[in-house]
């Protein structure tokens, strides 16, 4: 049996702290705290768990600090966790039934992160990361921000799923990651081709979308990201121009993305949604039906089930009853309700059509 110890990098999280430390505690041999800077009851909790609480003067550069982290480890493997992730009783007997088995030939692990949920807790944005790898291996975090782990060898695609507990934290959307990429254009520094794709999308949350649309055209002109971040790239691009009311260049970004693969079934239902919104019908339940006929490929980029499960349903609802064939709308109201049975939208519809 080959043993683990948990790094946490954190600051102020008495709110979240001891649900992902009493999630995971029982598979773990080591728990190292890294602290930069908190000002409530954060290590007191910490303490609870382990007496391995060093502190970290925070110097904007998250993977200093998770390297950092990463260097106090002395187990066989290390596994990360944010404060606000934990695993459910399922997925722990999943990691512990993994750990009986892994052996050192293996350099690391990848575990689906469960990002954001629906109102019945299910998921609905998910992606791969690297969760826990060989110590002795000296694997690197790399970028101050939006930050990565680089891996090689021979890496194993688990099913354990980490959930990240966002709702608890009741925060206005954070500056700090925006606000470190400002300051390191403002030093002059050259931003990578990932840089770029990330600092882009932080300006598409903060609605500065005419900068975010260059920096991703800055990105997309590199020709060196990975694929799944630039067909991202294209669709969010596109939403900025939806955004700005500019259909035409909408319509160009999304079809931008098919040069990198085959269509996945969001740009199917923003195909949709496009032809909806200037009300053709007929062609907008095309491309809702190609949503729905979408095979859900692991690519270990972001992964939102809504894309080819109830959104599409829904969509096709509104377009057949325009189209007056107000059976077949019956019909995917319901199918949408058979994903999203307490969806808003469902239970009017079928007020509607009652």
């Amino acid at each position: 049996m080959s043993t683990i110890s948990l790094c946490l990098i954190v600051k102020n999280e008495e709110e979240v702290l001891d649900q992902c430390l009493s999630s995971v505690k029982d598979v773990c041999d080591e728990i190292v705290i890294v602290d930069t800077g908190s000002t409530d009851k954060t290590k007191e909790i910490a303490a609870k768990f382990t007496d391995r609480i060093i502190d970290f003067k925070w110097i904007d550069d998250f993977s200093a600090a998770r390297n950092f982290a990463f260097s106090h480890a002395t187990m066989d493997y290390i596994m990360w966790l944010d404060a606000d992730d934990s695993l459910d009783e399922k997925n722990l007997m999943k990691l512990k039934d993994l750990k009986n088995k892994l052996d050192l030939s293996v350099d690391a692990v990848s575990m689906i992160y469960h990002y954001a949920f629906d109102e019945s807790g299910n998921p609905n944005f998910s992606f791969r990361r690297n969760r826990l790898v060989k110590r002795s291996n000296y694997f690197k975090w790399h970028g101050p921000v939006h930050e990565y782990l680089d891996v090689t060898g021979k890496i194993i695609q688990s099913e354990i799923a980490v959930m990240h507990n966002r709702a608890m934290k009741q925060h206005l959307p954070s500056k700090r990651n925006i606000t470190i990429y400002d300051n390191r254009l403002k030093k002059g520094e050259v931003f990578t081709p990932r840089d770029l794709y990330y600092y882009a999308n932080e300006l598409r949350d903060h609605q500065k979308y005419r900068k975010a649309i260059r920096y991703y055209d800055k990105f997309l002109a590199t020709k060196k990201g990975w694929v799944e971040d630039e067909i991202r790239a294209c669709i969010n691009r596109a939403d900025c121009y939806q955004s700005l009311g500019e259909n035409e260049n909408e319509m160009a970004s999304l079809l931008q993305s098919l040069k990198y693969d085959s269509p996945r079934a969001e740009f199917c239902c923003k195909m949709g949604d496009y032809f909806m919104e200037k009300r053709e019908y007929e062609t907008a339940t095309f491309w809702y039906d190609c949503a729905i006929n979408n095979k859900k490929t692991d690519t270990g980029g972001f992964q939102n089930p809504d894309y080819w499960t109830w959104y599409p349903h829904l969509q096709l609802c509104v377009c057949y009853w325009e189209l007056k064939d107000l059976e077949k709308s019956y019909e995917h109201n319901e199918k949408a309700g058979e994903y999203r049975p307490d969806h808003p939208s469902v239970l009017s519809n079928r007020t509607l059509f009652n």
